[in-house]
């Protein structure tokens, strides 16, 4: 019998919710040792407020919420981790008023209809998801996990006797990142000279990136500052600072503009809008839930390809 503590508490959200697609983008973008997707729940290692612990989040069979089990020390912290997880996981939306509004676009009414409780997968932190970011550049999303698992075997921690194998590291911290020994990795210098640049900042404190609270909504001036200080640094472009605005900083109206996926799939609707500056203004209507409109059409494209596409 396990002595470990556990705490399970539930999350409340707003149907419909679409569980599957939700574990689909996770699952295509889990970092190898560190999260883990499988028999419908999402499971990771994790530290909160000086303590470890395992993460584990599923859908319940019946009432409208998800289930939340954490497992070890970190569940005497329960209570300052639920608003965390409901954020990751976007239960505080309301897809039917999105959905209302979006519809009203011809291009989005039928994927909206096909995917009506389509959400915004978070992140468990920020700096994973700009780490994540700056590897996938240019590569695909299934090359991108690879170096993320050589990242994390390189600069990581694996967890002594951790009872799930399957996620038995911790991601590098900041300072561990930005010393590790990165050559030979598999990613072009200049890279891994900016995602060490990046790590050294978040490190030092020269760049903050990470929300103080989950609990509280970013207001539109701290979001421009934050969006400034991470375009200004070297190898990070607009398009990553949107996707982090988009995931971590939970800005509904964030629109990664210059995504290939999604720039060819405005122009495969209109031969007329395939210059940036065309698509801008074809967007403007579906603001300020553009980060929704970019997961139905990415989604779109990962429904016809039956797996993760996009992101």
């Amino acid at each position: 019998m396990s002595t470990t503590p556990t705490v399970t508490f539930e999350l409340p959200f707003k149907a419909p919710y679409d569980w599957p697609r939700v574990l689909r983008f996770f699952a295509g973008r889990a970092t190898p040792g560190v999260e883990a997707v499988a028999d419908g729940a999402y499971r990771r290692a994790i530290e909160w407020q000086g303590e470890s612990g395992t993460l584990t989040v599923r859908r319940h069979a019946r009432r409208r919420t998800l289930v939340v089990d954490v497992e070890g020390p970190a569940s005497e912290h329960a209570d300052t981790l639920a608003p965390h997880v409901a954020t990751m996981f976007d239960v505080g939306a309301d897809p039917r008023a999105i959905g209302s509004h979006l519809a009203r676009d011809p291009w989005l009414a039928p994927l909206v209809d096909a995917a009506p409780g389509l959400r915004v997968p978070g992140a468990w932190s920020a700096f994973e998801l700009v780490v994540r970011a700056v590897v996938g550049q240019q590569v695909s999303v299934k090359a991108a996990t690879t170096l993320i698992g050589r990242l994390v075997v390189r600069a990581g921690a694996l967890i002594e006797d951790h009872p799930h194998p399957g996620t038995a590291w911790r991601f590098p911290t900041p300072a561990a990142l930005a010393a590790a020994d990165l050559a030979q990795i598999g990613m072009p210098g200049k890279r891994v000279a900016a995602l060490q640049g990046l790590a050294q900042a978040v490190a030092s404190g020269a760049l903050v990136i990470e929300r103080e609270s989950s609990a509280v909504e970013l207001n539109a001036a701290s979001l421009t500052a934050m969006r400034a200080a991470l375009l200004a640094l070297p190898g990070i472009g607009p398009w990553t600072v949107e996707y982090i605005a988009m995931r971590a900083w939970r800005d509904a109206d964030a629109w990664p503009a210059s995504d290939l996926v999604l720039m060819q799939s405005i122009a495969a609707r209109d031969a007329a809008c395939t210059r940036a500056a065309a698509q801008r203004t074809r967007t403007e209507p579906w603001r300020p839930w553009r980060a929704y409109a970019a997961m139905h059409l990415w989604n779109e494209i990962a429904d016809r390809a039956s797996g993760a596409r996009g992101g």
